[in-house]
């Protein structure tokens, strides 16, 4: 059973929590990031050091997850969070036009995409992209959408992955 509700969180030198109401901000040096708590778990701030508290058993996944989002916001915007992504194929490719990422992955047409508010796209060869920024959750959920364009298929193992991703590899027909 895990705990980790109840473990504190270590606040740095240059990041303020503020919260109005529900809304709870985190500012540092990299930016700010605002997020709604449930008002049931109560969040203390004692010196440099926050904990949360919940009131009875029946919110404790709550306890955790509230525990672990204000973890990572005060990560973001000290740290900041980056994912990288790699293009394995013949002729895949990405490049940027202005603040557009446009992927060449053997489609009869390249797929464009946006870049969300807050998040730097960099392709530093034209089989790499790095997505960086400081909330974990958009810049997860970039890279995923841009992952689902051409997910790695098992056999050749043609797509984009990520980086540190291992692609179980099948054998084809003829292994026997």
């Amino acid at each position: 059973m895990s705990r980790i509700g109840y473990k504190a969180i270590d606040l740095p030198e240059n990041v303020t929590v503020t919260n109005e109401g529900e809304n709870y901000t985190v500012k540092g040096p990299k930016g700010e990031l605002t997020r709604h708590f449930d008002p049931a778990i109560t969040i203390k701030q004692e010196g440099q050091e926050i904990k949360l508290d919940r009131p009875n058993d029946s919110y404790k996944a709550l306890h955790g997850t509230m525990r672990a989002n204000l973890h990572n916001m005060i990560i973001g915007v000290t740290e900041g969070y980056s994912k990288k992504l790699s293009l394995i194929g013949v002729g895949y490719r990405a490049q940027l036009k202005g603040t557009k990422l446009v992927l060449n992955v053997g489609y009869s047409h390249p797929v464009e995409m946006d870049a969300p508010k807050g998040i730097k796209v960099e392709v530093p060869s034209n089989t790499e992209i790095t997505i960086s920024g400081i909330s974990k959750q958009v810049v997860g959920e970039f890279s995923a959408k841009i992952r689902a364009v051409r997910p790695p298929e098992p056999y050749k193992g043609k797509g984009i992955r990520y980086v540190d991703e291992y692609v179980r590899r099948k054998e084809g027909k003829t292994g026997k």
